[in-house]
């Protein structure tokens, strides 16, 4: 399975909150983009087993585009 994820700098943490849109309130953390994807692998399969979500059952949508200020 491949889920979108975003990788956002948190100047206080030193290090990268991950979120997956796709999971709501699936995220996790790690200094380095390595290891912040590497969390959030871990996170997203232990959300699906917890929760229990069946991914054939469901459709996710998520839309990431750019805005201009």
């Amino acid at each position: 399975m491949t889920f979108m994820v975003n990788l956002i700098y948190d100047s206080e943490y030193k290090g990268y909150v991950v979120e997956v849109p796709g999971l709501k309130g699936c995220m996790s953390q790690g200094k380095t983009v390595e290891s912040a994807l590497k969390n959030i692998k871990e996170a997203i399969q232990l959300f699906l087993e917890t929760e229990e979500v069946h991914l054939n059952e469901k459709e996710f949508s998520v839309l990431t585009t750019l805005v201009e200020v």
